[in-house]
C-alpha cells in the first residue's frame, strides 16, 4: 500500500535528508504551478453538500455527512479555505515580504466582502418579494429578516458591520474574519509553525473556558465563533506550510489508521441513535453526559477529531495522481470547487429558491430530490460558465494577470 507520504507532500525523508533540512526555512511550500485536483474536489463537495442541507429533508439529505458523524460540509471547507489561503499568500509573504502580502490578503478580503453584500442584497430581494407576492410573512420570519422589515436602516448597517445576517450567510462573515487575521498566521508560521498552531490551540482552548464570542443583531451571537473555529483555519495553513508533511510518518501508520476508523465506525454508531431513538438505550448515560451537546458553534473537539479522522483516511487512499480526478464524471465537483466564492453565493439564493418551490407546491420524495439536483445542476452550469469565460472568452485579460496573486491557483477562490 502506498505511504501518504505520495498524496501529502513526498516519501518521509532519511535522518540524514532531516539533518540538511535543519537550516531550512520555518515553513516549506508545495511546488508552484500544479493544481491540487483533490482541493477542488472536495470543496466542490463541500458546496454541494451545504446545499443540500440548507433545503428540507428529503432523500439526497441522507447522503450528506453531517448524518453519519459529528461534523459536516463545514469543517471541510473551512479547513480547505485555510490550506489554499496559506498556499498562495504564504509564498507571497516568503517571495515579497510581509506588507505586500497583506496587501494582496487585504485586496482578497474585500473581494469577499463585496460578494457578501450583494448577497446579502440579493438574497433580501429575493425573501422580500415572494413574501409579499405570495403574502406569506412566515417567508420573512423563517429567514431571519423581520427586524429588516421593521428596522431598514438599523439593519443595514449592522450588516456592514457582519452582525445581522439572514439565514444561511453565516459561512462569509466567518471567512472574512479569518482572513483579516491571516497576515499575522502567516507571519507567525514564517517564524515558527509550531508556535502558530500552538497559540492557535490556546486561543481556542481559552474560549471555551471563558466563554468568549461575538455578538449578533438583533441578539445572540455568532453561529460560528471565530475564536474557536480559527483552529480549523489555522490548522489548514499549517498543514499547507509544511505540517502535512511532517506528519506523513503518523498519517501512514497502520496504528492511525485504525485509531480513524474505529472513531468513525463510533461516531456513526452515536449518530444512529439520534436518527432511530429506539437504539437510544445503547449509549450509556454517563457517556452522553460527558458527550452533549456537540455544539457547532464553538467547534466541538469531538467535531473537530471526526473531520481529523476523515481527512486522515482520505488523504491515505485517495492518491494525488490518481486518475480520477481527471475523470468526466467528476470533472462537476471539481469545477464548482474551483470557483466556490461564487458557487457558495449561487448555492444561498438557491436554498431559498428550492425552499419556495417545495413549500408552495408541495409534493413528496421525487419532487425533493429534483429540486436539489436541479440546484446542482445550475451551480455546476454557472461553474462551467465561469471556467469558460476565464479561459476562453477573457484568455487575453487573463494573460496579464499575476499567478502569484490568483487564489484559482491553490483550488478555488474563497
Amino acid at each position: 500500500m502506498s505511504s501518504i507520504a505520495d498524496p501529502v507532500a513526498g516519501t518521509p525523508r532519511s535522518d540524514a535528508k532531516a539533518a540538511a533540512a535543519s537550516s531550512a526555512p520555518a515553513i516549506a511550500l508545495p511546488v508552484a504551478g500544479e493544481r491540487e485536483l483533490r482541493l477542488d474536489l472536495f470543496r466542490g463537495m463541500a458546496l454541494w453538500l451545504i446545499f443540500i442541507d440548507h433545503l428540507p429533508t428529503n432523500i439526497l439529505t441522507w447522503f450528506t455527512i453531517r448524518n453519519y458523524g459529528f461534523s459536516d460540509a463545514t469543517e471541510i471547507f473551512i479547513f480547505i479555505s485555510g490550506y489554499t489561503a496559506a498556499f498562495v499568500y504564504g509564498r507571497a509573504m516568503l517571495e515579497a515580504g510581509f506588507v505586500v502580502a497583506t496587501a494582496r490578503i487585504m485586496r482578497r478580503v474585500w473581494q469577499i466582502y463585496v460578494a457578501h453584500v450583494f448577497l446579502f442584497t440579493i438574497f433580501l430581494a429575493e425573501i422580500s418579494y415572494v413574501a409579499t407576492r405570495f403574502e406569506n410573512p412566515l417567508y420573512s420570519e423563517e429567514m431571519g429578516i423581520m427586524d429588516f422589515l421593521k428596522q431598514p436602516d438599523v439593519t443595514i448597517v449592522q450588516a456592514l458591520l457582519l452582525r445581522f445576517r439572514p439565514v444561511n450567510m453565516d459561512v462569509l462573515p466567518l471567512y472574512i474574519v479569518l482572513m483579516l487575521f491571516l497576515p499575522v498566521i502567516l507571519w507567525l508560521m514564517k517564524w515558527r509553525a509550531d508556535v502558530a498552531l500552538g497559540l492557535s490551540v490556546l486561543l481556542y482552548a481559552l474560549t471555551w473556558h471563558f466563554d468568549w464570542y461575538l455578538t449578533a443583531y438583533p441578539s445572540g451571537f455568532w453561529i460560528f465563533n471565530p475564536f474557536c473555529w480559527q483552529l480549523l483555519f489555522v490548522f489548514g495553513a499549517w498543514c499547507a506550510l509544511g505540517g502535512a508533511q511532517r506528519m506523513s510518518r503518523i498519517l501512514a501508520s497502520p496504528v492511525t489508521m485504525w485509531i480513524c476508523i474505529t472513531y468513525l465506525v463510533a461516531a456513526f454508531f452515536v449518530t444512529l441513535t439520534w436518527h432511530i431513538p429506539q437504539l437510544s438505550f445503547l449509549m450509556p448515560k454517563r457517556i452522553e453526559q460527558w458527550m452533549y451537546p456537540i455544539t457547532k458553534t464553538d467547534l466541538d473537539v469531538l467535531r473537530f477529531a471526526h473531520f481529523l479522522a476523515l481527512a486522515a483516511l482520505t488523504v491515505r487512499f485517495l492518491r494525488k495522481d490518481w486518475s480520477g480526478l481527471k475523470s468526466r464524471w467528476l470533472r462537476p465537483l471539481i469545477l464548482c470547487g474551483q470557483h466556490s466564492l461564487e458557487i457558495f453565493c449561487l448555492g444561498v439564493f438557491l436554498a431559498f429558491a428550492g425552499h419556495f418551490v417545495l413549500a408552495e407546491i408541495g409534493g413528496g420524495a421525487l419532487t425533493h430530490a429534483l429540486v436539489s439536483l436541479a440546484g446542482i445542476l445550475i451551480m455546476w452550469g454557472m461553474a462551467w460558465v465561469i471556467s469558460w469565460y476565464k479561459h476562453s472568452a477573457d484568455k487575453g485579460a487573463s494573460k496579464t494577470k499575476s499567478t502569484a496573486i490568483n487564489a484559482d491557483m491553490a483550488g478555488g477562490s474563497a
